[in-house]
């Protein structure tokens, strides 16, 4: 069994034309772009791109795979050199049981699998064209299509204050939306972690993820999980979700959840954080209180039913929030170590230092085992790590 690095929510900001598809993504978040970026750059294994529903980035993956660009994999999965892509679509769903929007991911073994899926969905959504488009049906009737194509169902960021399920589409539980037989895992998001989510008894049946939902190439890899498999293949992940044959999450990668942008209840306008029953900020009068993750989870928690035994959550702050690790610097690192995983998690203090002096060596050092100072985010704000 060997161990994979995996980002499984990376979105599209244009199509090779120059179309947008996530309108507020980076010019550079293009298909070719991400898969050199996260294979030769942040050396990962595994990556999820979650707007491969859109047609023309159909046409280009088949169009690749033609030219031996890339390869389909028996077992699912679409390789490029070392690294192979998830094919995957981000959706919003909204149906008469919502109380607000939610986002959900799936994911396609196969090119063809996914093209069916799409032709499906540009029967009940706007624009078939751009990222996360809202589906106009019924979420039990969307669970059933996307695993009567093979896929898998994830609700995403599903703490977020906006478009999650916890955040406003539900009141209490999952089960009001969503059919939970059909859900394969629950993705994270980046104000909470493994000890927040296992809170909420309902939630110790399901796989966690922790991804990065990346909006430019840079934030690839902010958050990620090691899988053990046999091989870095669709089915291989189906049964890491599952936990069948020794196949599981090895570990979670993220942020301090401090570190997160809803952490905490705050004001919009000044960002001062705001006690959970004030609704009149306190310091510039506005109405705009955003509630924190961390502060919902208050709400939702339950004394009721043991955690299950889960992987490490481990709090990692990605180099570049870490203080003094510029564009160059972090291009001098990648190009004396080869990748930011390599950075991350296999070269000594020692080595470090030769490349980048103590001070700088130690902050990274620092920032793989959480050990940083920061001020904690909230309302749309991430947090920020001090500058020691």
């Amino acid at each position: 069994m060997k161990h994979y690095y995996s980002d499984l929510h990376i979105h599209l900001g244009r199509t090779p034309s120059g179309r947008p598809v996530k309108i507020t993504g980076s010019d550079s978040l293009t298909i070719d772009n991400i898969l050199t970026e996260a294979f030769y750059r942040k050396g990962m294994d595994i990556v999820g791109v979650i707007d491969c529903h859109v047609p023309e980035i159909l046409e280009h993956l088949k169009s690749m795979a033609s030219d031996g660009a890339v390869d389909e994999l028996a077992d699912g999965g679409v390789q490029y050199q070392g690294l192979t892509l998830m094919l995957g679509t981000e959706i919003e769903v909204y149906d008469h049981h919502c109380h607000g929007p939610a986002h959900v991911l799936a994911f396609f073994p196969y090119i063809h699998k996914i093209e069916q899926f799409s032709q499906w969905l540009a029967q009940h959504v706007t624009n078939i064209t751009l990222s996360t488009q809202r589906y106009f049906g019924t979420i039990q009737a969307l669970q059933t299509k996307i695993h009567d194509l093979d896929g898998l169902f994830i609700p995403a960021h599903i703490f977020t204050p906006f478009k999650s399920a916890y955040g406003v589409a539900v009141k209490r539980s999952l089960g009001e939306i969503f059919d939970l037989d059909q859900i394969d895992a629950v993705e994270l998001g980046l104000s909470a972690d493994t000890g927040m989510a296992d809170q909420i008894p309902e939630l110790h049946q399901f796989t966690f993820l922790t991804n990065s939902d990346a909006h430019s190439t840079p934030k690839i890899a902010r958050e990620y999980q090691t899988f053990a498999m046999e091989a870095p293949t669709f089915s291989e992940f189906r049964r890491v979700l599952k936990k069948q044959g020794n196949r599981n999450v090895v570990a979670n990668y993220g942020l301090n959840p401090r570190l997160g942008k809803y952490h905490k209840t705050c004001c919009a306008i000044c960002f001062h954080q705001i006690r959970d029953d004030v609704r009149v900020c306190p310091y510039c009068g506005s109405q705009r209180i955003i509630t924190g993750v961390s502060n919902r989870l208050q709400e939702l928690k339950s004394e009721h039913g043991k955690s299950p035994e889960r992987p490490p959550y481990i709090h990692q702050v990605p180099l570049e929030f870490i203080p003094k690790v510029g564009p160059k610097t972090l291009t001098k690192l990648i190009t004396a170590f080869g990748s930011e995983m390599n950075v991350m998690h296999e070269v000594s203090t020692a080595e470090l230092q030769d490349v980048v002096g103590r001070q700088v060596a130690n902050l990274i050092v620092k920032g793989r085992d959480g050990s940083l100072a920061f001020e904690t985010g909230g309302a749309g704000r991430y947090g920020r790590v001090k500058d020691e």
